[in-house]
């Protein structure tokens, strides 16, 4: 990345991760849990400087969900709300639930906008990867953006790799760098990034940082100034960069928001980043 980048002529996409599958409201009050919440959850994030958001749904009972009628409900409210001002982009997480032909079969149900893939649930071995292939072009078909979820330096070699040998079938594919994910107590710091973004490491046209705890703030701020772009919200941070708790997660997005125009970089709204991968999609 030349220094110019590190200008306003960046800008930077922030998605928001509000829920997750794991916490509930005895985590904190303000977790959306229902498409209600969800809805108003966007709108406050997207006047914050949101441009996507990153959906999670549940049961009745509150526990993680992969279900075509409970992400079209969802979907139909965040819309309702804000329109096409957010991408909507939903998990295939598994959570151990569910097995990878049922992740699939949930997201070719849906048809969304766009959509999470960890690589290493859809193709933990050789084995797996033709049918991740093949789910990469199907969503090509269908015109749903993918990223692909990458936990560790090396799954980023090896997705690069699955792109040489054509398993992979674009030439680029926006990615999420998870920093912390594995390590002791799960938090994360602004120099987990580096490993990723070593010289002899893959380069990916369209990349995104989300961290663990009260960090997060500084550690995606530090992304963004490298030429990234960012994931905040309490699917993986309940804090604001005091240690105090977040009030919502649109305060998370907004410490961000500010953070970064501070330094002179852009905020990009949903259209600009629609444009951006369908340019990446065509290059």
């Amino acid at each position: 990345m030349t220094a110019s980048k590190t200008t306003a002529s960046h800008q930077v996409a922030i998605a928001v991760a509000p829920n997750g599958g794991r916490r509930t409201r005895a985590d904190h009050p303000a977790i959306p849990m229902t498409a209600a919440a969800m809805a108003r959850t966007a709108a406050e994030c997207l006047d914050a400087g949101a441009s996507m958001i990153h959906v999670h749904v549940r049961d009745g009972n509150g526990r993680h969900l992969l279900d075509a009628d409970a992400y079209r409900s969802v979907t139909a409210a965040i819309r309702a709300e804000v329109a096409d001002s957010l991408i909507i982009q939903i998990t295939t997480e598994s959570l151990g639930l569910y097995r990878p032909e049922e992740q699939s079969a949930v997201l070719k149900a849906v048809r969304p906008e766009a959509a999470s893939l960890a690589l290493r649930e859809l193709a933990p071995d050789d084995k797996s990867e033709a049918e991740f292939g093949a789910l990469l072009r199907w969503m090509d078909r269908e015109n749903v953006l993918p990223q692909i979820i990458l936990y560790e330096p090396s799954e980023a070699v090896r997705l690069k790799d699955m792109m040489e040998r054509g398993v992979v079938p674009r030439r680029d594919v926006p990615v999420l760098y998870v920093l912390g994910r594995y390590t002791v107590g799960q938090t994360s710091e602004p120099a987990d990034l580096l490993p990723f973004l070593a010289p002899d490491m893959p380069r990916f046209g369209h990349w995104t940082v989300c961290a663990f705890g009260k960090a997060e703030a500084a550690c995606v701020t530090a992304g963004a100034l490298l030429g990234g772009h960012v994931r905040v919200g309490f699917e993986n941070n309940l804090f604001l960069p005091d240690g105090s708790l977040a009030p919502s997660n649109a305060a998370l997005v907004a410490t961000v928001s500010k953070s970064v125009r501070a330094l002179g970089l852009g905020i990009n709204a949903a259209s600009a980043v629609r444009c951006a991968h369908a340019a990446m999609m065509q290059g």
